[in-house]
């Protein structure tokens, strides 16, 4: 016979539901006094991350207010979408949004399939020597600063004296001004992050590549699968989901290209093609004290970049893969 089930109260539910609430907490300290080395260790990236990210974001608020900084937030004036009003309509919006979406697609298109190729290139490599030389040497150029990869850049490609221009006359070609010409802003802009970053994106691309069980190889070649064949086969699927991954957070930054990079190579011959938002906020806010506007600019940005991420992310699960959450 079936035991009838007497329904709770709702005092027996209210206890219920402090008595699991208390275990949740239990469990929590318990994990914490068990790893409080590990969250010991990423304290300090929090604290920057609270500190630096989300306390700021209180100022956001300015996006809608004529900010004074002699009246302070409190003081200032509400003044709506005004601002966003302003920048949809401004003459400048269609050539930065432009300028900027055609840097990101150079981005996604050139520079970030460049990190699995080295990096499968790199795993091919069965002499862990030359491995470890390659690795280092395509690492080291991350280190150096932009102000630096443009000034080398300079030095190479101006007409007084570069290098580039120096063996073009030298063949008897005509030399080529690669620094003020409009349209060597492009592929310089992207040869220089090409230069600068693909062996540092390596990185994340090698560590998954290391994580593929050596037995599928020894598989793959018993079937008579070549190293081809088993790159295209096992190393690329196993590493699949890091790229997808990687790529919804690029999907993320479509706006934010990065202010210095940019800024040292803008001019005014190349600023129809080479001004992005980043660069346009900068000169806005802190050259013409428009804090207000420049703010809203950056909101637009932000949301952009979310709205983004989100829809990436829904897409890649829809179809079957690992979404960042």
């Amino acid at each position: 016979m079936n035991s009838i089930q007497v329904p709770l109260t709702k005092a027996e539910i209210k206890e219920r539901k402090r008595s699991e609430s208390q275990k949740k907490r239990s469990e929590l300290r318990k994990n914490i006094a068990k790893n409080k080395m590990i969250y010991l260790m990423i304290a300090p990236g929090l604290l920057y991350l609270f500190i630096y990210k989300y306390i700021p974001m209180f100022g956001m608020i300015i996006a809608f207010q004529d900010y004074k900084p002699y009246l302070g937030i409190a003081g200032s004036e509400w003044v709506g979408l005004e601002h966003f009003k302003r920048l949809f309509t401004s003459s400048d919006f269609w050539m930065i949004l432009k300028n900027t979406l055609v840097l990101f697609a150079l981005q996604i298109l050139i520079y970030f399939p460049i990190p699995i190729i080295l990096s499968l290139m790199l795993n091919e490599l069965r002499k862990e020597y030359y491995k470890k030389t390659i690795q280092t040497m395509i690492y080291l150029p991350h280190f150096m600063s932009w102000v630096v990869v443009v000034s080398i850049s300079y030095v190479l490609l101006t007409l007084d004296g570069g290098i580039i221009n120096g063996l073009l006359k030298n063949f008897g070609l005509k030399e080529i001004n690669f620094l003020l010409d409009s349209s060597w802003f492009r592929p310089m802009y992207i040869l220089q992050i090409i230069w600068r970053e693909a062996g540092w994106g390596t990185i994340i691309f090698l560590a998954a590549i290391a994580s593929v069980d050596p037995q599928l190889y020894e598989a793959a070649k018993m079937d008579g699968a070549n190293r081809f064949r088993q790159m295209w086969h096992i190393t690329l699927p196993a590493i699949k989901s890091v790229i997808i991954i990687l790529l919804i957070l690029k999907i993320g930054d479509v706006l934010e290209l990065g202010f210095e990079h940019v800024y040292l190579l803008l001019n005014s011959t190349n600023r129809h093609v080479a001004e992005i938002f980043d660069t346009y906020v900068y000169v806005a806010g802190l050259r013409q004290g428009q804090f207000s506007y420049a703010t809203a600019v950056g909101l637009f940005k932000g949301v952009v970049g979310l709205i983004l991420v989100v829809f990436a992310n829904w897409l890649a699960k829809k179809n079957g893969e690992e979404g960042i959450y």
